[in-house]
C-alpha cells in the first residue's frame, strides 16, 4: 500500500474546470477523487468518466429510493465505470439486495458502500429533528450491520463509530470515512471528526477529504502533509 492510497479528494465543486485543474494537479499522488451530487448535477455525468483518468472516481451519489429505482441508478453509475459508488442504508434491505445485485452486472463491479448517518447530524439532531432515539452510535453500527448481512462492501461512517463498526463486522469490511480535519483546520458543517492519524488507528479504510486539500495555498503539499501523516501512524503502530 502507498501512504497516500487511503486519501479521496472530495471535489466539492460546481463546474469542470476546477474540477479538472485539481485532478490532474493530485493524480497519482492520492487515492482517487470523491465526486458528488453539486458537480455531477452542475456539468453532467460525462465528468465522471473524465475524473477516471486520472484516477479512482468515488460516486458519492447517496441513492435512496424504492428498490427497482434505486437498482437502476447503482447499474448505470457501474456501466460508467466508477470504482464506487454509495447508497443510503436507511432505504431498507430490500433496497441494499437489489443494489447488490444490480452492482455486479458489469465485469468489474464498483464497490458499493452504505451510507450509515451523516456527518452533519450529532445527537440532538438525530433525537430531535429525525426523532429516531437511541445514540448516534447506535443507529451507525445497527445500519452497519445490515450492510454487512447484505454483503455490500463497507459504509460510510463518521471517525467517531469506527471501532464499534469494527468490533461488528467482518475484517474486510470496508470504512470510508468523511469528517476527516488535519490539526488546524475548521470542522465547518461536520460534527463528528477526527485527524487522518487517528481515524488510521481506529481503523479507517479510506479518508474522504475536501476542503482542507483543496482551499490549500498548495493543494499537492497539503495532501502530500496528510499522506505523511498516515505513514508516521502505520510506523508507529506496527512499531518500525
Amino acid at each position: 500500500m502507498k501512504f497516500y492510497d487511503p486519501i479521496l479528494v472530495a471535489l466539492d465543486v460546481d463546474n469542470a474546470d476546477d474540477a479538472m485543474r485539481l485532478v490532474k494537479m493530485l493524480g497519482g499522488k492520492v487515492g482517487g477523487f470523491k465526486v458528488g451530487l453539486e458537480l455531477v448535477n452542475s456539468v453532467g455525468m460525462d465528468i465522471l468518466s473524465r475524473i477516471s483518468e486520472y484516477g479512482n472516481v468515488f460516486y458519492d451519489a447517496k441513492f435512496h429510493d424504492i428498490p427497482n429505482t434505486v437498482a437502476g441508478a447503482v447499474r448505470a453509475s457501474a456501466r460508467r465505470g466508477v470504482w464506487m459508488v454509495n447508497i443510503h442504508i436507511s432505504g431498507g434491505n430490500a433496497m441494499l439486495d437489489a443494489a447488490q445485485e444490480a452492482a455486479h452486472t458489469v465485469d468489474k463491479p464498483p464497490l458499493l458502500i452504505g451510507v450509515t448517518v451523516l456527518t452533519s447530524i450529532d445527537q440532538a439532531i438525530l433525537n430531535n429533528d429525525l426523532r429516531t432515539p437511541g445514540a448516534v452510535v447506535e443507529q451507525v453500527t445497527h445500519y452497519a450491520q445490515m450492510a454487512d448481512r447484505s454483503g455490500l462492501n463497507g459504509v460510510v461512517a463518521s471517525p467517531q463509530e469506527l471501532s464499534a463498526i469494527r468490533a461488528i463486522c467482518r475484517p474486510n469490511f470496508l470504512t470510508v470515512i468523511p469528517g476527516i480535519r488535519p490539526k488546524g483546520v475548521a470542522a465547518n458543517d461536520q460534527k463528528r471528526i477526527a485527524t487522518p492519524g487517528q481515524a488510521i488507528l481506529d481503523g479507517a479504510n479510506y479518508l474522504v477529504v475536501g476542503r482542507a486539500i483543496t482551499n490549500a495555498s498548495d493543494p499537492v503539499v497539503a495532501a502530500d502533509a496528510i499522506a505523511e501523516e498516515i505513514r508516521e501512524t502505520i510506523m508507529h503502530r506496527s512499531g518500525e
